[in-house]
C-alpha cells in the first residue's frame, strides 16, 4: 500500500502553488522548487546515525525540522509526492562516474526518477546535490537540453544512458543509469551502505540550487557559482562560520543534537601544539 504523503506540508515547504494536475508545467515547477528550497546534505551520517527513508521519517526530518537529505531521501520523497499527484513516476538506479572515471564498472549508488508524461519519458533528479536537475529531462539521446542551471544531455540507450552535463566548452558525464525495474529491496541495503560505509560518514557535502546560482558546500570550502558569472569561493575559518553558513547561505535549521559539534569539528585541522590523538 502506498504511504500517505503531506502534500500540504510539502508544497508549503518549497513555496508550490498552482495547478496539480499530472501536467508537464507542474512537473516542471515541483522541479525547480524541490532543490532550491531543500538542501542536500548528509549531516545524519556524518553524526554516525542511521538514514531511514519511510515517509514518516522523510517528512519529519525534511519538512518539519526543515533539514535536507542525501539523494535517496530527496528522490523517495519525491517520487511519493509525484504518485500522490497521479503521475506515473518509477525509481531508476545509477553508478556514478562524476568524481570517478571507473564508476561505471562499480555498483550503483545514486537513485533517480522516471516520469511518464503523456506517454513521453522524462528523467527527474531533485538529489544530485551540486549538479542536481532543476527541471525534467526528455529521455532523448544525443539532444543539448538547456536547464535553468547546465545545459545536460543523454547519451547511450542500448541498454545504458549516461547523464551528461556541458561544463565549459566540454562535457562531462555523470552518472550511467539504465531503465531496469527498481524495488525498494533493491534500494535498502544500497542506502545503509551510503549511511554507513561512504564518504558522507566523514566529508560534509551542502548543496542549494536557487534560481540563477548554486551554492556547494565540501567540508570547509563554501563555492557560490552564479549561471552567468565567476564562482566566488572561500575556505570557512571557524565554527561559528560554519554554522552561519549552513544556516544563513543553506537555510539549515541545524539538528539539537550533541553530535553535531564534533561532527563539524572533524572539519578544522587541529591546532599546531595539539597532535593527533589515536583512538582509545
Amino acid at each position: 500500500m502506498p504511504e500517505k504523503v503531506n502534500l500540504k506540508a510539502y508544497f508549503e515547504r518549497i513555496g508550490f502553488a498552482g495547478s496539480i494536475a499530472p501536467t508537464l508545467p507542474t512537473l516542471e515547477l515541483l522541479h525547480a522548487l524541490h532543490p532550491a528550497t531543500i538542501p542536500f546534505e548528509n549531516l545524519t551520517p556524518l553524526m554516525g546515525d542511521p538514514v531511514p527513508l519511510d515517509q514518516p521519517s522523510l517528512e519529519r526530518k525534511m519538512l518539519t525540522e526543515r533539514r535536507g537529505g542525501y539523494c535517496f531521501e530527496h528522490n523517495l520523497l519525491f517520487i511519493r509526492m509525484l504518485e500522490d499527484l497521479d503521475f506515473v513516476v518509477r525509481p531508476l538506479l545509477a553508478r556514478v562516474v562524476w568524481t570517478n572515471p571507473e564508476g561505471a564498472s562499480l555498483p550503483p549508488s545514486h537513485l533517480l526518477l522516471l516520469v511518464d508524461v503523456n506517454g513521453q519519458n522524462y528523467v527527474v533528479d531533485v538529489g544530485f546535490g551540486g549538479l542536481s536537475l532543476t527541471t525534467p529531462l526528455r529521455l532523448r539521446a544525443d539532444v543539448e537540453q538547456p536547464t535553468p542551471h547546465e545545459t545536460f544531455r543523454l547519451t547511450g540507450g542500448d541498454p545504458d544512458w549516461t547523464l551528461e552535463a556541458k561544463i565549459g566548452e566540454d562535457w562531462k558525464p555523470v552518472y550511467v543509469f539504465s531503465l531496469d525495474a527498481v524495488s525498494e529491496a533493491d534500494i535498502a541495503p544500497i542506502n545503509q551502505e551510503i549511511a554507513t560505509a561512504s564518504p558522507f560518514t566523514v566529508e560534509l557535502r551542502v548543496a542549494l540550487s536557487p534560481s540563477g546560482r548554486r551554492l556547494k558546500l565540501h567540508n570547509r570550502s563554501f563555492t557560490a557559482q552564479p549561471v552567468d558569472g565567476e564562482k566566488s569561493q572561500r575556505e570557512i575559518g571557524s565554527m561559528e562560520e560554519m554554522r552561519a553558513v549552513l544556516t544563513n547561505e543553506f537555510g539549515l535549521v541545524l539538528p539539537n543534537d550533541e553530535r553535531l559539534e564534533p561532527a563539524l569539528a572533524r572539519l578544522f585541522p587541529l591546532p599546531p601544539d595539539m597532535p593527533d590523538q589515536a583512538p582509545v
